[in-house]
């Protein structure tokens, strides 16, 4: 296809279409990876999670700037709130990042989750591998900040910045065991303000409750808008992918990502198959109303479908 042979030799408008593609066009998209799977595996792809004001997208914008200064290619998807009334993405990211859009080596999209849970848009693992085989060094995925149902971000990235700020509220608030446990950087921004520090011990509390690490993640304190703190966390960020390549963590990670993301393709397909036959002539309606009147129960009506499957 010309416009991949574009996108590989850095055309970032053939980039953009290449992933307008595959977000809207599910057949168009597994021809695109098809094709580009043999360019990928190569980019630094780091999630920045955490709860809404916290920050994100001023401390991406401050994390790209640093990484430009040692002659890299970045890649940005940040993944906005699905706008109610158009079904686009609410484009805020991308305001507050706007004079990195201007630069050669700085590619930025932002993605509506359109209805997805997780924190990320259902198209986001495409667009990294777009965005992968293009050459880029490092990829920055923005999650929603949706709580705690952001844990998806860790079927997709290779290191993961926790993003918490002071005065969140009790203790127990900010430490939540399902999404705090995905954390391979803790990132107090907001440094500056009263309570950091008490943040931080909270956070290094936690992680002493937990004895089943291979690695304890760092803290690192911040403050984005002041740019303070940015190059200690280049630094953590390289020195943990050099931790996951030397440890092995980082082929075991990337393996069991990988293998998620296909049972879950298989899952969509047989999916597919299961509507199509439960769909027809309304025998899905029928049957419910079995169950209702008690007929049936739930796990007949299964049977019965996987047995015509079948056949």
């Amino acid at each position: 296809m010309e416009m991949i042979n574009k996108m590989l030799s850095g055309d970032k408008r053939a980039c953009a279409r290449l992933i307008t593609a595959v977000e809207n066009d599910p057949d168009e998209a597994e021809k695109i990876i098809k094709e580009i799977h043999q360019y990928t595996g190569n980019a630094h792809v780091i999630g920045i999670t955490g709860p809404p004001g916290a920050g994100k997208s001023t401390l991406t914008d401050k994390l790209v700037k640093s990484l430009l200064n040692d002659n890299k290619k970045v890649g940005i998807i940040a993944v906005d709130p699905t706008s109610p009334y158009t079904g686009g993405s609410i484009l805020g990211d991308r305001i507050r990042m706007q004079d990195l859009a201007l630069d050669p080596n700085v590619f930025i999209r932002s993605m509506g989750t359109r209805g997805y849970l997780g924190g990320l848009s259902k198209s986001t693992k495409n667009a990294v591998k777009i965005l992968d085989a293009a050459g880029y060094d490092y990829i920055i995925i923005e999650t929603v900040g949706v709580g705690q149902s952001e844990v998806d971000i860790v079927k997709t990235a290779d290191t993961i910045l926790m993003i918490m700020v002071p005065g969140l509220g009790d203790d127990i608030q900010s430490i939540k065991a399902g999404i705090m446990e995905i954390g391979d950087i803790f990132v107090i921004n907001k440094s500056d303000l009263f309570g950091a520090d008490r943040t931080a011990t909270e956070i290094s509390m936690m992680l002493d409750l937990n004895q089943n690490m291979d690695r304890r993640p760092s803290i690192v304190k911040v403050t984005a808008v002041k740019n303070e703190g940015i190059d200690k966390l280049i630094e953590e960020i390289k020195n943990h992918m050099d931790y996951l390549k030397e440890s092995g963590v980082f082929f075991e990670r990337r393996r069991k990502n990988l293998k998620i993301e296909v049972v879950e393709l298989i899952e969509s397909e047989l999916r597919k198959i299961v509507i199509s036959h439960t769909d027809s002539e309304n025998k899905l309606d029928n049957q419910v109303m079995n169950i209702i009147n008690k007929e049936k129960n739930i796990y007949d009506v299964r049977d019965e479908y996987l047995s015509a499957i079948k056949k």
